[in-house]
């Protein structure tokens, strides 16, 4: 196996599609050491991925990146066609499902972008991938090329990396935030509202997401969150995600102190708040220098301010309310609602069973009109 996939896939930022970070290394006879991630496909189905650049050579200077250009490290590339082989060598080898790939900026967004739809075209056309396949959109690509990415991919992504043009000049002073970052995730959009989804590899356009590197611009939760929302609503993100700002050496940025994982945990759990429990930026639980609390999950001190004393009755709750009580997601409202059809619920083993978090819940809620109790344990 080429060194420069080793190489390469090990340079790359392991944020895995719906999991934690985390490496899981395989071998064979043909494939040694090569970083191979589990992630949470779109519609929920797990799967393997190789997550790698095609190129590591950048030419623009981020502040915080270990790619920018300068910084003295081993670099690598690879040209479309050598790559697509290697990789379908691990995907014949049953390594790898699909793909996540990117690469550092070198001759221009355009032509960087060119050389990942030439990849994607390789392996989809001349060797009939057809798998997960995640496409990194350059800044500065085309409309033409987006539309391109979306009908080879199954999900496309663009880093904002900050939420606004003010902070990501603290970042990358030489992106443009609007022209370069925001106006491709704009075409996506209207790619998916104006376009006849026939015209995508499998019949259905590609999901799209975004990532924001948090604490590296001392930008508030309120601002990353802020942009979040719009994300949403506006541009049809399938999920934003968050990576802690942690110091490169041999950057602008190499002395600035780490942001904290719970932080990066915190932003998470909002972001999902706004997405999936119809929660509104306003309801979240800011403190007054607009950032979340770290001590207690968004939802769960929103709820001591709001339901501590006056619970929700789960018995008569829409699934709008079920869903603000600690333990209750969209699946388990829906469980619940189907619950109750059949027989009153009256106490927290019936919830239990249900699946609910029994104690995160009680504090409030109300079964039968009574407060929801939870039997002391002995050991």
């Amino acid at each position: 196996m080429d060194k420069r996939l080793t190489l390469l896939s090990s340079q790359m930022t392991f944020e895995a599609d719906g999991l934690p970070a985390t490496r899981v290394t395989e071998s064979c006879s043909r494939v040694k050491n090569v970083d191979i991630i589990p992630a949470i496909l779109p519609h929920g189905g797990k799967t393997r991925l190789l997550k790698t650049l095609l190129s590591s050579a950048c030419e623009r200077d981020c502040y915080y990146c270990p790619f920018r250009s300068g910084r003295d490290f081993r670099r690598a590339t690879f040209a479309p066609e050598e790559f697509a082989r290697l990789f379908m060598q691990l995907h014949k080898a049953d390594l790898v499902d699909g793909l996540f790939i990117s690469s550092a900026l070198a001759g221009g967004g355009i032509r960087t972008q060119e050389k990942l739809l030439d990849t994607a075209e390789i392996l989809r056309g001349k060797m009939g991938f057809r798998g997960y396949m995640h496409l990194k959109i350059m800044p500065g690509a085309e409309r033409g090329q987006v539309l391109r990415a979306m009908q080879l991919a199954d999900r496309v992504s663009v880093n904002l990396e900050a939420p606004n043009k003010a902070r990501l000049a603290k970042l990358a002073p030489r992106k443009r935030f609007w022209e370069e970052l925001l106006q491709p995730l704009r075409w996506v959009e209207e790619i998916r509202r104006e376009k006849a989804p026939q015209q995508a590899f499998k019949g259905k356009w590609a999901s799209s997401t975004t990532q924001f590197v948090a604490g590296g611009a001392d930008e508030s939760d309120l601002e990353l969150l802020s942009t979040t929302a719009r994300g949403y609503k506006d541009l049809g993100l399938a999920r934003t995600y968050f990576m802690a700002f942690n110091p490169v050496p041999d950057t602008p940025m190499e002395n600035k102190p780490p942001t904290s994982a719970l932080r990066e945990l915190r932003l998470y759990q909002a972001s999902f708040l706004l997405r999936d429990y119809g929660f509104d930026l306003e309801e979240l639980p800011f403190s007054a220098d607009e950032n979340l609390p770290l001590p207690t999950d968004p939802k769960e001190a929103w709820a001591e301010i709001h339901l501590k004393h006056t619970p929700i009755e789960i018995n008569n709750a829409s699934p709008r309310e079920l869903l603000r009580v600690p333990g209750i997601g969209p699946k388990l409202a829906q469980k619940i609602l189907r619950a109750r059809r059949i027989r009153k619920l009256q106490n927290l083993s019936q919830l239990k069973k249900l699946g609910v978090a029994s104690m995160r819940a009680a504090p409030f809620i109300l079964l039968g009109g009574k407060r929801a109790t939870q039997q002391a344990r002995l050991f």
